[in-house]
């Protein structure tokens, strides 16, 4: 897997017209498959795309590519959703979703037609959008005693972490977030030390 990849924090949108179609394409940061199928019940009911006659999207969850989906919403198979993926895939994006509302214009455009429409769509949106790198990080807890701690924060330095808590009671506790390709190197490195039996790892 891999450690970042890049999303969007903010929402774009462009307009493209073929033979009196519009194309109207909208670009929203997401986080969860039910996020994406709000946004999308939220454009089929808003008064202002009154007599829309489609309204095909697509998006993508993670870094994995396995956490997308796309749909047609009655356009011909593989012409509208599958080429809004593949300009989300393109541009190297995820935690996206581009949903692109066709207002039909009298003139059949043909399947190679919509395939094109719907791409340059999500292709002249997502040429608006200035992507952001989204680090992936794993959950890591060290335990140890207060003579420790000086020795513990050198050897943690060097890593790209994140303090998510830390507890001083009976003993020392940090909970961080690591870059998730970091990880095992953390933990070597704390199982290497000369007090690795002095520290918990969890």
């Amino acid at each position: 897997m891999n450690d970042l990849y890049c999303t969007i924090n903010q929402s774009y949108q462009a307009l493209y017209k073929d033979k009196g179609s519009r194309f109207l394409a909208f670009a929203h940061p997401i986080k969860t498959a039910e996020e994406a199928k709000i946004l999308v019940d939220k454009y089929r009911k808003d008064a202002q795309f009154k007599g829309a006659c489609h309204f095909c999207f697509a998006y993508k969850l993670g870094a994995n590519n396995n956490n997308y989906r796309s749909s047609d919403d009655g356009e011909p198979s593989g012409t509208a959703g599958k080429p809004i993926l593949n300009q989300i895939e393109s541009f190297k994006l995820s935690d996206i979703l581009v949903i692109v509302v066709r207002f039909f214009g009298g003139t059949l455009l043909g399947t190679s037609g919509l395939i094109q429409a719907y791409k340059q769509a999500a292709i002249d949106c997502l040429s608006l959008a200035k992507p952001i790198e989204v680090i992936i990080r794993s959950n890591i807890c060290i335990t140890f005693s207060y003579n420790l701690q000086s020795e513990i924060d050198r050897l943690i330095k060097g890593f790209n972490i994140e303090f998510e808590e830390r507890n001083f009671a009976e003993h020392i506790s940090y909970k961080l977030k690591i870059k998730s390709g970091e990880l095992n190197l953390l933990e070597d490195t704390l199982k290497k030390s000369a007090f690795s039996n002095k520290i918990t790892i969890e």
